[in-house]
């Protein structure tokens, strides 16, 4: 019988801490056995097979498929954003189009969300029990049918039905790419691929709707959907073909959703994972604050044109990617995660109260540029807070990954949906809210840090998969 989530969390805690450095983490092989990984290289040693069976030999072969690798994973993370974004400018045709009412089509973004978000939650216990491989193509198959039917609903209701099935399906990418990388990567190695993810699916929100405004040039609103339904049947075919199962079948759950259950509230019993969870998630709502307010408080507040605002938007971005890949390439393995981590949190801190200042008129009248640098620097102190969060609480999970990142989503996307809408609370004429938003994020973020995480007793996480 397996040990109920509490087992498993109260085991966790009793393991001598390892040094990452040591860390052997172990990946699966053509015949289902554990093979370990390379930290050396960085690449899994499951990774380095070009055909089953055959595994690969010369140094730039395995670079080469841990690249592919990358490339996939990065692919599948970024798909639901294209999902979201590619579909923004086209929001006035389908109001006209479908003869539906404003509202009703906002509809079909929330329910794309909300499927985002809830999907998670299905579909990582899936991947504990049944492996990563079955439930992501499953999931992709669902989602390009989804994504099918979305380009032919004739209303807006059938519309947002196929979006909520959609998001779930998309949810997919989403939980099992994090679950992978834990079963691939572990300590410093996991926290520079992370990193290295975001990188690429940092890009997706900059692009998509510019790729959604050049589809509109040549088609309709639906021709966004054929475009997503193309690349959800690439993503499946590549999938299929070269990522292979991850975890094995010894370190696989049995039970059903009772254990599933029992498993998330042993993960929400341990109070370091708790910790990085909700500590990542306030930062995360930090972020989709300025996402929300932004397009309102650049242009209508301080009267800038939309090309402008997209300009800084794209700047942001690259300040968010390019922080990640320092923080992957110069300071993962030099400075300890959790001291990347509360330098992030911090500066994103010191960014927030200079936005409320700025913006309830301490200093006086404050132009665009000053709040644009305020925003520069909340937005790259991301990429220190958002994959050190990631990788230290997937550290504590080997033996659930799928449902510690289904916990790990779902919670970011839930607490950011509930922050979003508070931004315009006190109506058009003013960005207080915002800025009063991410300081409340940001701190509560550091609060939740210091208390439950406790850095400064160096908690680490067990290297090997726990005893089932």
């Amino acid at each position: 019988m397996p040990d109920s989530g509490e087992s498993r969390a109260q085991q966790e805690h009793e393991h001598i801490p390892t040094s990452s450095a040591t860390a052997t983490p172990t990946a699966v092989g053509a015949a289902g056995m554990p093979v370990p990984t390379n930290t050396a290289a960085g690449i899994p040693a499951a990774s380095l097979t070009t055909a089953p069976g055959i595994p690969a030999t010369s140094t730039t072969t395995a670079r080469r498929v841990g690249l592919l690798v990358t490339l996939v994973l990065g692919g599948l993370t970024a798909l639901p954003p294209l999902s979201m974004d590619m579909y923004l400018p086209a929001l006035p045709e389908v109001t006209g189009a479908l003869h539906a009412p404003a509202a009703t089509v906002q509809l079909t973004l929330t329910a794309c969300l909300t499927g985002m978000a809830l999907g998670q939650l299905v579909v990582g216990p899936m991947s504990d029990r049944w492996g990563r491989r079955t439930p992501l193509l499953l999931g992709m198959v669902v989602y390009v049918i989804a994504t099918a039917i979305c380009a032919v609903a004739p209303t807006a209701e059938l519309l947002i039905g196929f979006r909520l099935l959609q998001g779930l399906a998309g949810a997919a990418g989403i939980v099992i790419s994090r679950a992978v990388v834990r079963d691939l990567y572990d300590g410093d190695e996991m926290a520079r691929f992370f990193s290295t993810l975001m990188l690429i699916s940092g890009v997706a929100p900059v692009i998509a709707p510019v790729i959604g405004g050049q589809v509109l040039q040549f088609t309709d609103w639906r021709g966004i959907f054929v475009v997503l339904t193309f690349v959800g049947v690439l993503l499946t075919l590549v999938v299929w073909k070269w990522l292979h199962e991850t975890l094995p079948v010894a370190q696989r759950h049995t039970g059903g959703v009772g254990d599933a259950l029992r498993t998330m509230r042993g993960l929400l019993a341990d109070r370091v994972f708790t910790g990085y969870m909700i500590a990542g998630s306030l930062a995360f709502a930090a972020l989709f604050a300025y996402v929300s307010a932004s397009p309102f408080v650049v242009q209508e507040i301080y009267g800038a044109s939309p090309q402008t605002f997209s300009l800084l938007f794209g700047i942001n971005s690259v300040g968010l990617i390019a922080v990640g890949q320092i923080n992957g390439k110069l300071l993962v393995g030099r400075v300890s995660l959790d001291k990347a981590l509360g330098v992030g949190l911090a500066v994103i801190c010191a960014a927030a109260i200079a936005l409320l200042l700025m913006t309830s008129g301490v200093f006086g009248e404050v132009g665009l540029l000053p709040v644009a640098v305020g925003l520069f620097v909340l937005m790259s102190a991301m990429g220190l807070a958002m994959p050190n969060t990631n990788t230290q609480a997937l550290m504590r999970t080997r033996h659930a990954a799928g449902s510690a990142s289904a916990l790990l989503g779902t919670t970011q996307f839930l607490v950011g949906a509930i922050a979003s809408p508070l931004v315009g609370i006190a109506g058009e004429q003013t960005a207080v809210p915002m800025a009063v938003v991410q300081v409340v994020c940001a701190l509560s973020a550091v609060v939740c840090f210091l208390l439950l995480c406790r850095p400064w007793q160096n908690t680490r996480a067990p290297r090997g998969p726990l005893t089932k």
